[in-house]
């Protein structure tokens, strides 16, 4: 497939942003309307047993099987189609084409939750309960079709830029399961199972309830940083789901509220007769615990969205830029003419000499501009504090360094890469145990990203190599426990590899990190299935799994 195939006449396909076991998710663009929209291409005959479709070898029964896939998909569609929900994607089309169904739905602009998670969690207790409470609102709407969505996780929930929670891929699990077409006839259940309920596992019959165990899971994963059960293979996952109780938060998160602990505990339950009744059951035991509505006007956006952003300014504009208004001319007009002759003018006051503002109290002025996410405002204020702050205190100064750390990270986050390099490398120098602490190699691996982004790639692998060095050194040692940072700079190596012209070691490289970081983070994990989709781009017809 190409990126320039067009479906039905309309839909312009132009980047796979996503692919599993049912299908391919394409970027497109409708050519008729000018909009952009994703698309969804699944070939139902890769979906049955024995063989890769129907064709003159195709048994009667499989492509019978084929054509009730192919008629209960359209049905289950329109019905979907027909729901109006904020939370929920808009579907615009659906029909066959090529031998694939299509559907055509409305493109969420923002972060996946799996891309949050992986980003910033364990969450605030708040955030957690705002993107539960929010795909509540989402499941009640879906649930009263009736329609099990039996695919929920982090990857189908999109956050945007607003804090709005969207459900993405509603109904295709249904649309591809039936009494008489079952998937389970291949031995996957549908869906992820990290996620999936115990009689779900069991390919036992689904109900409501089975999204809400996956709600469950996917609270217990925001608060605790964690799937509630891990293993090393799919199967393990889908037993410890069936046979094991979860870990109660309080005991991996003391301040978790012990309510909150009880609802995770609750939706977690082995028999879905012990889980809440429904979806608002659950909404209203999360009610009480989401934030309330401020007055003030809300801030700017920051980098990443923020879920409980729609509970404490609901219905309010999006936030703008301040704009002052010019006071309007005045017409002109004579002076009155006095009646008696004014008094001498009292000649002016010299100005005082303005004071300089605390260094302290701007110091805090520039965090809070970074917490608004107002970063053109913190590069002026930083770029002014800066020389003040080194002036007063030295250069080597705690607030100075925090200073110059801040406007490095903005410079580097606001694209400015030839700017932040010096700032980096000057921290690196000053950092607090000299380059090879702790604060000295996040400053270096932040210079060589910008290094990286400069194009000066030799230059950037070298650093890459230097910084894995040392990072390794640091693990084995006992001084660093968390082998993250290894494994961003092995990613960041194999694609430099990659792309350098030595194709066969970068595969090699990228798959034996693939193959750590599956066995320590399991299947779903936004970086294994990044380096993935890398291997699969650096030999597409390799097996990675």
């Amino acid at each position: 497939m190409t990126a320039t195939r067009l479906i039905a006449g309309r839909y312009r396909l132009t980047e796979k942003i996503g692919h599993g076991g049912m299908g391919q998710v394409w970027a497109g663009q409708d050519e008729r309307l000018h909009r952009p929209v994703a698309v969804k291409l699944l070939r139902p005959e890769h979906l049955l047993p024995g063989g890769t479709g129907p064709g003159p070898g195709a048994s009667t029964e499989r492509r019978r099987h084929g054509d009730e896939l192919r008629h209960r998909f359209l049905r289950e569609c329109r019905v979907t189609a027909a729901l109006d929900h904020p939370g929920l994607v808009t579907v615009f089309d659906a029909g066959e084409d090529e031998g694939e169904l299509y559907l055509v739905m409305q493109r969420i602009p923002g972060v996946s939750l799996a891309d949050l998670i992986a980003e910033d969690a364990p969450f605030p207790v708040e955030r957690a309960v705002a993107v539960a409470a929010q795909l509540c609102a989402a499941l009640a709407a879906v649930h009263a079709i009736p329609v099990v969505h039996r695919d929920l996780k982090p990857s189908n929930v999109m956050v945007r830029q607003d804090g709005r929670t969207v459900l993405l891929d509603l109904g295709i699990a249904t649309a591809l399961d039936t009494e008489t077409t079952r998937l389970t006839l291949t031995g996957v259940p549908i869906g992820s199972p990290a996620y999936m309920a115990p009689e779900q596992a069991l390919a036992a019959t689904t109900d409501p309830r089975s999204d809400l165990y996956s709600l469950g899971c996917l609270l217990h994963e925001m608060l605790a940083g964690e799937e509630p059960f891990r293993a090393p293979t799919a199967l393990g996952v889908l037993r410890r789901h069936v046979d094991e109780p979860p870990v109660p938060l309080r005991e991996l998160r003391p301040e978790v509220p012990q309510p909150l602990e009880r609802l995770v505990l609750d939706l977690l339950a082995k028999q879905p007769a012990d889980r809440p009744a429904d979806a608002q059951a659950v909404y209203g035991r999360l009610l009480p615990l989401l934030p309330p509505a401020e007055g003030a006007p809300q801030p700017r956006y920051a980098p990443l969205p923020d879920p409980v952003r729609p509970f404490r300014y609901p219905h309010q504009p999006q936030p703008s830029a301040v704009v002052v208004a010019r006071p309007e001319p005045r017409p002109f007009l004579l002076p009155p003419v006095p009646l008696i002759a004014p008094a001498p003018p009292v000649p002016p006051a010299p100005p005082a000499a303005p004071s300089a503002p605390d260094l302290g109290a701007e110091c805090a002025r520039l965090s809070d501009l970074v917490d608004a996410g107002r970063h053109p405002e913190v590069l002026a204020l930083a770029a002014r504090l800066l020389p003040r702050a080194e002036a007063e205190l030295g250069e080597s100064a705690p607030l100075a360094r925090t200073v110059r750390t801040i406007y490095a990270r903005t410079l580097l986050h606001e694209g400015h890469p030839q700017q932040a390099l010096p700032e980096y490398r000057r921290l690196a120098a000053t950092a607090e145990g000299g380059p090879h602490g702790p604060e000295g190699l996040d400053h270096r691996y932040r210079a060589a990203i910008c290094l990286d982004r400069l194009g000066h790639g030799a230059e950037a692998l070298a650093e890459y190599r230097a910084l894995l060095s040392a990072h390794t050194a640091r693990l084995e040692s006992g001084l660093d426990t968390d082998p993250e940072r290894t494994y961003d700079l092995r990613e960041r190596i194999g694609l430099h590899l990659a792309a350098t012209g030595d194709p066969q070691n970068a595969w090699h490289w990228l798959l034996q990190l693939l193959l750590e970081r599956e066995r320590r983070d399991g299947p779903h994990h936004p970086a294994v299935r990044r380096l993935r989709q890398s291997l699969t781009t650096l030999h597409p017809h390799h097996p990675t799994r």
